[in-house]
């Protein structure tokens, strides 16, 4: 069966019955430690992990990132963007090879991204950031307010979201054999 993916909508999915509304996706992204952020160099794809901020308001997600980077170059050469964001589960055996899963969440995003150029609006981003992973440290109290010459060293970024969908894959607690993943990068 042959399906023309051209002519369907880019956030349309195939299990459907996994997909999760627009609530439960503003609260995964708002959640997220860290997401993946795909550009174009010309014909290679490029795909970067980087931490982000929801602006839920603007409906825009922002990030930074070095201003000598290959993804600041790419966004400036075509700035379709797509972001995904997922965790994982447990691992589900099952008496089928096929029939193995895992159960996972996430959210994949596209937009078009844009390098911030108005000084305050770059400014309020990276504090943004900074209240999304440091939200017990204040600014003039435990660190010093973010500068202009902070904001002049780093690329800070806005994706206009476009399009978006999450889904959501979960057994019952019960479920035989379930059990997580023994690695972790921390350990």
């Amino acid at each position: 069966m042959s399906i023309d993916y051209n002519s369907k909508p880019i956030n349309e999915m195939r299990r459907k019955d996994r997909g999760k509304d627009d609530h439960s996706i503003k609260q995964y992204l708002k959640a997220a430690p860290f997401a993946f952020i795909s550009t174009m160099d010309e014909h290679q794809p490029f795909i970067n992990s980087n931490t982000f901020v929801f602006d839920e308001a603007n409906h825009c997600i922002y990030f930074h990132t070095s201003p000598h980077g290959r993804l600041k170059h790419n966004i400036q050469q075509n700035n379709k963007t797509c972001l995904s964001t997922a965790e994982m589960g447990r691992l589900l055996p099952a008496k089928v090879a096929k029939e193995m899963s895992v159960e996972y969440k996430s959210v994949v995003v596209f937009g078009t991204t844009a390098l911030i150029e108005d000084l305050e609006e770059a400014k309020s981003a990276l504090q943004k950031l900074n209240d999304k992973y440091f939200p017990h440290l204040k600014p003039g109290e435990d660190y010093r307010p973010i500068t202009d010459y902070e904001v002049e060293h780093v690329s800070t970024f806005k994706l206009s979201i476009e399009n978006w969908s999450g889904k959501q894959k979960e057994e019952a607690s019960e479920f035989d054999g379930a059990f997580s993943y023994p690695y972790s990068v921390n350990k």
